[in-house]
């Protein structure tokens, strides 16, 4: 649905903080399933940790944030410029199931709960192997910066 030069496009994240690989599904105003693969490379799994590599958990949900802001530029039919940040307003109940490991795929489901002035609330969750890797709300809001 989405490759990676579509992402770039639409993200201002990059390596080693862009962490969706490909969106496989997207309905608009709706739901977006992305995929993050997860490889030894990355950079955080020096020093997390050294002896057994596991994803941070920070990041699990940065990537569910991610894979939701392009839903959400998706829903309103824009893609944003240098002025625009996209941020977190808050995270709620987020909880971590399994870790997540060099090798593993990371599928992203995050559907849109509401939109509000400005401000998207979703339900996300992730899930290796279909197993749940990580699920929260995700509460988000997009600002216009100088």
């Amino acid at each position: 649905m989405m490759d990676i030069h579509q992402i770039l496009k639409q993200l201002p994240h990059r390596y080693p903080i862009l962490l969706v690989d490909r969106v496989l599904e997207l309905e608009k105003g709706k739901r977006i399933k992305a995929l993050k693969n997860v490889s030894i490379n990355e950079p955080f799994f020096n020093g997390h940790f050294p002896h057994r590599p596991v994803m941070p958990g920070v990041l699990m949900l940065e990537a569910l944030a991610q894979a939701a802001a392009l839903l959400a530029f998706d829903t309103l039919g824009v893609t944003p410029d240098d002025k625009t940040v996209y941020y977190f307003a808050g995270i709620d109940g987020a909880r971590f199931k399994r870790p997540v490991e060099p090798g593993d795929q990371l599928l992203l489901h995050v559907e849109l709960a509401r939109m509000k002035s400005g401000i998207f609330k979703f339900n996300a969750r992730a899930t290796v192997a279909d197993e749940l890797a990580v699920e929260a709300e995700l509460i988000c809001t997009m600002r216009s910066i100088a």
